[in-house]
């Protein structure tokens, strides 16, 4: 049995990138403090040396300082005791100097410091029998010796100049490097992060791209997402989601279909039959028999708009979600609209006005357009003979705004809260004109919503006519 490859979830990808992530920093950061533990351990090294070089050199001055008093003191008394102490000063000077300064200086220069040692001890006769010499050949020699001291001290300060100089590099260097390791660091954990984002959000944005086309019923592309295993699981449900939403739609739509010729059929047997008892083929009717048969006749017709009414209100909340979106001149839209009605609108001697800049938007025309016609024949419905439509198109608050003002009675106020409600028709009906169905601003609200905006009801003073307000998203801007 071959087992499935193994494919990480989003949550273990998201926690590798961040302990990737991490792990650069870490590793920049732990490697900086071990190279600046190394830093300051090699400075505070050299602060030991150049302590226990200042000691030194002070130390052998002060040797020369005890080795001068004790042979002049020798020259003077003749003691041997005396002698022996400028001796131990001398041999403590030699170790001192062979221990802790010679490393420091060339070599010319400590023979030199040597053989000044040596020749003060010749001339107090050290070694060789003879006599000492006189006093002030012995301060000559002591004279070299302090100068070849100083030579030593100033050759010794050089030196440790120098090596401040070549540790002050080094501190430079390492600071140098440091900065570079964390920097690349820094710069690589970026990469790390943008390329795991970028393939981590890759599947998020198709899962967006199908659930906005599952919301705006566009089931005909299949559901597809890659990435990690919980994100392909999730692209699979949508898919079965999708599949289950085209199954509703077409059994929508099958029962829409058997309304329809369930009802009609009937209901045109009634109409037909009615209109047969009204033309008498039946026989004469008695006035009360013609007054039922004229009360059949009207309400066939009302159920038969009825029906019709909710057949278009449906077909319009299905069609709502299947826009078909294209760059549009809302400006030509609405004239459009004005030119399509202008029959009925110069029949009551209105006059329709169009303002506003030419502004496109990415809609679909279509639904778009039958919603603003709706918005104008109800307009034209309520306005008074011989009164005026306002169309007014712009931008506001980000977006676009296109407003519809009658002169007309507008909405009562108990009727406002449920304008737009499917089938709702107010009390406020124009005088001598058929009861509307109710669904015309339904509609407009359907179509509206669907492209991401809103219709409301403006407020507005009594008896000063209804205004209208869509707002749509500038997605263009």
């Amino acid at each position: 049995m071959s087992r499935s490859p193994f494919r990480p979830s989003f949550r273990q990808l998201l926690l590798l990138a961040i302990l990737l992530v991490a792990g650069l920093l870490a590793a920049a950061a732990l490697s900086s403090l071990f190279a600046l533990e190394r830093l300051l351990a090699q400075s505070r090294s050299a602060a030991d040396r150049a302590v226990q070089l200042s000691q030194a050199v002070q130390r052998q001055s002060e040797q020369g300082v005890a080795m001068e008093r004790a042979a002049r003191q020798y020259l003077v008394l003749g003691d041997p005791a005396l002698l022996r102490n400028y001796e131990e000063s001398a041999q403590e000077a030699r170790r001192l100097f062979d221990a802790r300064l010679a490393p420091q200086l060339a070599r010319p220069l400590a023979a030199r410091w040597h053989a000044d040692l040596a020749s003060i001890s010749a001339a107090l006769g050290i070694g060789t029998g003879a006599a000492a010499r006189p006093d002030d050949e012995l301060a000559a020699r002591f004279r070299d010796l302090a100068a070849t001291n100083a030579e030593v001290a100033a050759a010794v300060r050089l030196g440790r100049e120098a090596q401040d100089r070549e540790l002050q590099a080094r501190l430079e260097a390492g600071r140098v490097a440091m900065t570079h390791r964390v920097l690349g660091a820094i710069a690589l954990a970026l990469l790390v992060a943008a390329a795991f984002g970028l393939w981590l959000t890759r599947p998020l944005l198709g899962l967006e791209r199908a659930i906005i086309g599952l919301g705006e019923n566009r089931l005909d592309a299949p559901v597809a997402i890659g990435g990690p295993s919980d994100l392909r699981s999730l692209g699979q449900r949508l898919e079965w989601l999708r599949l289950r939403l085209g199954e509703l739609d077409a059994d929508k739509a099958r029962f829409l279909r058997h309304v329809s010729h369930e009802l009609k059929t009937p209901l045109a047997a009634l109409r037909e039959g009615v209109a047969l008892l009204e033309d008498g083929v039946a026989g004469t009717l008695t006035p009360d028999q013609r007054e039922v048969a004229t009360i059949l006749a009207q309400n066939t017709a009302a159920l038969q708009r009825q029906i019709e009414a909710l057949l278009g209100f449906n077909a319009a909340a299905f069609e709502a979600r299947r826009l078909q979106r294209r760059r549009t001149d809302l400006r030509a839209l609405l004239r459009a609209q004005v030119d399509g009605q202008r029959l009925q609108w110069q029949a009551r001697r209105l006059r329709v006005a169009v303002e506003g800049p030419a502004l496109e938007a990415e809609v679909d025309p279509d639904k778009l357009g039958t919603a603003l016609a709706n918005l104008l024949s109800n307009a034209i419905r309520y306005a008074p003979p011989g009164s005026s439509i306002e169309i007014a198109l712009g931008r506001a608050d980000g977006g676009l705004r296109i407003d519809f003002r009658d002169q007309g009675p507008g909405v009562a106020e108990a009727d406002r809260a449920r304008v737009f409600e499917p089938f709702y028709r107010g009390e406020r009906q124009p005088e001598g004109a058929l009861r509307g169905s109710g669904i015309g601003l339904s509609i407009v609200r359907e179509y509206v919503e669907a492209h991401g905006g809103r219709v409301e009801l403006m407020p507005g003073r009594p008896g000063a006519g209804a205004h209208f307000r869509i707002q749509l998203p500038d997605v263009l801007a």
